[in-house]
């Protein structure tokens, strides 16, 4: 288990709805995927890489709705750039992932 943090340091987190508009599988990769993501017209779109490779397809994912934190700093992957974080759980087989029902907006707020 994580340290303990105060609801303050939770509610830092913008954790908002995403829809997958392009995915692909960077040649300079072996693990990631590359995703543009639409979060609605007050984010626009931003760029998320995730390491899920191994196990997802990048056609399987778009037009799907993700949850994502949206506020990290930006981080060098590779030789992309992620601008956010895709939400997952961490299992012994593989990540699995949260597709959220279709009637969510993008960009609506995870609270």
């Amino acid at each position: 288990m994580k340290d303990i943090i105060n609801y303050d340091d939770f509610n830092k987190l913008d954790l908002r709805v995403g829809r997958i508009i392009e995915a692909q599988a960077p040649e300079w990769s072996q693990k990631l995927l590359e995703f543009k993501v639409d979060f609605g017209p007050e984010i626009g779109m931003k760029t998320i890489l995730s390491g899920i490779k191994k196990w997802y397809q990048p056609e399987d994912m778009i037009g799907k709705l993700y949850p994502f934190i949206i506020n990290l700093a930006e981080r060098k992957m590779g030789e992309g750039l992620s601008q956010g974080m895709m939400i997952m759980a961490d299992s012994e087989e593989r990540p699995i992932i949260f597709p959220l029902p279709t009637e969510i907006l993008p960009g609506t707020v995870i609270c």
